[in-house]
């Protein structure tokens, strides 16, 4: 089923949450045990990071280093299908512009497709670590409504050099991303508005959200998109904080305020413990207003946060 048909139509709130497939070599089991520990709160689906290859350099010991490219966290098709076979739950895997040509974007469609996986979330993706600004692949793409226009193609039964699918499969249904702070290269919050409108036009059946801490930000948001005509579910995307670290590096990495009642509780903290607990508490009052206003389901981001969301999800649902 698509995700817009797993959402419930009023009177309750959907549960999801997001995954990252494990490091090269580390194994499955670590990524099960966040699955089992809360598939008991009868999550709707399970969407699956995609990351991109890096550069990595290896000392030669003769003076010389040698850079080459490495996928830290291959195996996003792999681990769906393992979630998909192990679990019975919808799984929503990330295609991304960032990293990735148009031939490997449609090799891994067509892999999705052969498993019977409808749903996909397209993003752009973050840029390269060596690079100061975003820098499209070659062969790839520089926008995510980019890549929107060539799963529609490949919906329509067309691959990427237009030559026709002789036995075209489901075609797949998919989400963007959107933000209530907006993106962090968008020059103001109208703009940015306007290519989520863009990509709901040309395809995208609904939006989560980049994490946020301040309900009010994702009302407004919601407010302004409906006003521009946008009426597909946006859905709000929550992380609790977990680590005192985080008052500096969740700022900075998602490009999120925290709001001054949390981040002056935060500094109180004198333990990651501290933190944590601080963290569902917050995150607990944030889904209870959401809920309260109605948003169709919550997304929660559950890197080094399962367990805080275990709590929050027994508190709500």
């Amino acid at each position: 089923m698509k995700i817009s048909e797993l959402l419930p139509d009023g009177g309750s709130t959907a549960f999801s949450f997001e995954v990252l497939p494990p490091l090269k070599g580390t194994g499955i089991e670590g990524l099960k045990r966040t699955i089992d520990h809360l598939r008991e709160y009868n999550p709707k689906y399970i969407n699956i990071t995609t990351h991109r290859s890096e550069y990595v350099y290896r000392d030669l010991g003769n003076g010389q280093v040698e850079r080459s490219r490495l996928r830290r966290r291959p195996g996003t098709v792999a681990v769906a299908a393992v979630i998909q076979r192990d679990y019975g739950i919808p799984v929503v895997p990330h295609v991304l512009c960032s990293g990735f040509t148009r031939e490997e974007t449609e090799y891994m469609l067509l892999d999705l497709q052969f498993l019977g996986i409808e749903n996909v979330l397209l993003l752009r993706g973050d840029k390269a670590r060596e690079d100061r600004m975003f820098r499209p692949t070659p062969g790839g793409y520089a926008h995510t409504t980019e890549l929107q226009e060539q799963v529609n193609a490949f919906n329509a039964g067309r691959f990427v050099d237009g030559s026709p699918i002789q036995a075209p499969g489901r075609p797949f249904s998919y989400g963007v991303a959107c933000y209530p702070e907006k993106h962090e290269e968008a020059p103001n919050l109208e703009m940015d508005l306007g290519w989520f409108k863009r990509k709901v036009e040309l395809g995208a059946e609904y939006g989560v959200t980049q994490l946020f801490y301040d309900n009010t930000a994702y009302f407004r948001f919601v407010e302004k998109a409906r006003a521009a005509g946008i009426t597909v579910p946006i859905i709000p995307g929550i992380k609790p904080l977990t680590r005192r670290a985080q008052l500096s590096t969740v700022p900075k990495t998602f490009h999120c305020d925290l709001p001054q009642d949390l981040a002056a509780e935060a500094v109180k903290c004198a333990t990651d413990e501290e933190v944590r607990a601080l963290g569902v508490e917050w995150s607990v009052a944030q889904c209870k207003e959401l809920m309260a206003r109605g948003v169709p389901s919550i997304h929660f981001y559950s890197m080094s946060a399962a367990e805080s969301i275990a709590e929050i999800a027994r508190r709500i649902y």
